[in-house]
């Protein structure tokens, strides 16, 4: 089964104010502010929100979801901004994409990895779509929200982790196939589990007498 590729290409651009920051510790509780280009699903994006939370709940994160509009006039210590381009919503046909792109991204600034990433929502259902068959495409809302849940996750892992590097396992390899981003289960690894849950003990015990 051909396999999609997740995040292989970084992408330079600038860096908004509000994601300003210096430390590399992992927060225990992060925003997730939605960017919508195009038209969604509702079902498919509380779908995405409760399987992205599932799968970072095992390394101790608890995440609050704000659309952009939402978050506009607020202050949030810890966040990172996810836009969605193209149409977010399954369709009867298919939709044209391009297949060398990556399924999402996250910017980077001088090699440095921001808290901001793109996803290519064309793509991942069109992924998702050729994973399906029979009674799968009765319940394709509810498929597309959990492959993008899974390719949300992938993003802000590389995002609180700081890295470009992929686990060998489970939602954190470089490339999934169809199949995995709409199977019943694709956790963390248990490698990538203990690098946040480190970065979790490490931001709690700042400041703490030894």
């Amino acid at each position: 089964m051909r396999l999609v590729l997740i995040c292989a290409l970084l992408t330079v651009c600038l860096v908004f104010a509000m994601a300003a920051g210096t430390s590399h510790s992992v927060p225990s509780g992060l925003t997730v502010i939605l960017d919508f280009r195009g038209i969604h699903s509702e079902p498919s994006i509380k779908e995405m929100e409760h399987e992205t939370s599932a799968i970072l709940k095992t390394a101790g994160m608890k995440l609050d979801w704000r659309l952009r509009s939402e978050a506009s006039l607020q202050a949030y210590p810890d966040l990172v901004v996810m836009t969605f381009k193209g149409t977010c919503k399954f369709g009867q046909e298919s939709r044209p994409y391009d297949e060398q792109s990556p399924l999402a991204s996250t910017n980077t600034t001088d090699h440095k990895i921001q808290s901001f990433g793109q996803v290519d929502c064309d793509h991942v259902i069109e992924s998702a779509r050729s994973a399906m068959w029979g009674g799968d495409f009765a319940h394709a809302d509810y498929l597309v929200g959990r492959a993008l849940g899974r390719v949300v996750t992938h993003e802000i892992v590389h995002m609180l982790t700081h890295s470009a590097e992929h686990g060998h396992d489970g939602v954190f390899e470089a490339a999934l196939s169809g199949r995995q981003l709409i199977a019943p289960s694709l956790p963390l690894a248990a490698m990538d589990v203990d690098r946040l849950m480190s970065g979790f003990e490490s931001e709690q015990c700042l400041g703490c007498s030894q």
